[in-house]
């Protein structure tokens, strides 16, 4: 998620949402056949506002004294080494800050030119709305340290928790994909306000698996669980991320929560819509309906 597609979820989108409390499209069936269901994160299981009004700014506001307090450190400079890398290979980009080399022993004076050099790129990256692997991990390794000491923690609709219990009970697993690291997702779930939710997830995917608007990527997943497409559900409230998730063979359904971007009289019509997790009760065994598509393995 990036500051550009959250400051266009603001506005008008509650409004355009509420104006159409149910889609065209008959939900009840939605789980049949169901054996995997892969969730988004934000706009899906989590408040926008929870990335908006305290990820990014941590990241913003932190990142220089990250790096002053970690600069010896192996990680940090994989971190560094991560976003010069990207810089170069997006030289041609307009505004791109690039990285000058680096390494622990330098004098005080480089260090300090190449801390403000990687403090820019970030920035630079987060303004560009960029998804990058780099920034991501870096995000991650901030965010990490600010879990684990209570500055942060980790938000989720009241709905998904008993909704994921409930797909648990009926023999299904529950993994998520997100356009923020790995290491992000866990330390959200793990340090959440509900508490430690990992126990619920059998996976977490990232964009080192793929981008989420390319079809390629969810077939990956699909791969990677073992279970043909069709047998899988994936919720997002991003249509660019529907789309490329059909193509691949997976059933999909869009998730309206306050702050999301309005769908389109288009949108609502293609695909099946839900306002909570609690709309997708489980009365169906991931067996029923079988016939649908190869079962998971």
């Amino acid at each position: 998620m990036s500051d550009r597609r959250l400051r266009r979820r603001q506005g008008t989108a509650g409004t355009d949402n509420k104006r159409r409390a149910d889609g065209p499209h008959d939900i009840s069936g939605l789980l049949d056949g169901v054996s995997v269901v892969l969730l988004d994160i934000e706009g899906t299981t989590t408040p926008i506002t929870f990335v908006k009004d305290e990820l990014f700014p941590y990241v913003r506001s932190h990142v220089r004294q990250h790096l002053e307090e970690h600069w010896q450190e192996e990680e940090c400079q994989e971190d560094i080494a991560a976003l010069r890398k990207q810089a170069k290979e997006d030289k041609e980009m307009d505004g791109v800050v690039l990285v000058p080399e680096c390494t622990t022993d330098d004098d005080e004076e480089t260090r300090k030119k190449v801390l403000s050099a990687v403090v820019d790129n970030v920035l630079w990256n987060m303004d560009a709305d960029r998804k990058v692997t780099a920034l991501k991990q870096l995000q991650g390794h901030m965010w990490r340290a600010a879990y684990q000491t209570g500055k942060i923690k980790g938000e989720v609709y009241p709905d998904v928790v008993p909704a994921i219990r409930g797909w648990l009970e009926t023999g299904r697993q529950v993994y998520i994909y997100s356009s923020g690291s790995v290491e992000a997702q866990k330390l959200l779930f793990g340090f959440s306000s509900e508490g430690d939710l990992l126990e619920l997830f059998s996976g977490h995917f990232d964009t080192t698996t793929g981008l989420k608007v390319e079809t390629e990527s969810y077939r990956r997943i699909a791969k990677a669980v073992g279970c043909d497409p069709a047998n899988i559900l994936f919720l997002t409230d991003v249509v660019r991320e529907a789309k490329p998730s059909r193509e691949a063979g997976m059933k999909t359904c869009l998730t309206v929560r306050p702050g999301n971007a309005p769908l389109t009289e288009e949108d609502w019509a293609n695909y099946p819509v839900i306002k909570s997790f609690s709309e997708l009760a489980c009365n169906v065994s991931p067996t029923k309906m079988r016939s649908r598509g190869k079962a998971a393995t």
